[in-house]
């Protein structure tokens, strides 16, 4: 069924559906694909490595609640960029199979973000751990 038609219904002619459980099965659709995400691909297998090693760091050089705020938003930031990237790569492959350099400029730009995310992260957690290895 399309938006359109969905738009086009009476209030009374809405499917009757809960809401929660709309929410509950969109939960685990998202779910899935973050499985799908780190199952699938290799740049968020490194990052994700990457993510336990630095809340291990964490955990021993004891970082207070702020810097745990910071270091999680980062981890989340590059992560999530990082999934956006991969969705955009693949809707781009699957619209343009053949090499289109106005695709290939969709690609960089998206590619550029997650560096820009990973470079805003890396800073971060220099910030934090830096004073804490050479004290």
């Amino acid at each position: 069924m399309s938006p359109i038609t969905v738009l086009l219904w009476k209030r009374s002619e809405m499917p009757d559906t809960s809401y929660f459980r709309n929410r509950v099965r969109s939960i685990g659709f998202a779910a899935k694909g973050a499985w799908l995400l780190l199952k699938s691909e290799a740049s968020i297998q490194v990052q994700f490595v990457i993510a336990l090693a630095v809340c291990l760091a964490g955990w021993y050089y004891q970082i207070s609640p702020m810097e745990w705020v910071v270091q999680v938003l980062a981890i989340g930031m590059v992560m999530g960029l990082e999934g956006i990237n991969t969705a955009i790569e693949a809707l781009s492959d699957y619209v343009q199979p053949e090499r289109d350099s106005r695709i290939g400029h969709v690609k960089d730009i998206s590619a550029g973000a997650v560096l820009i995310g990973a470079v805003t992260a890396g800073i971060a957690g220099l910030i934090i751990y830096l004073p804490k290895i050479f004290s």
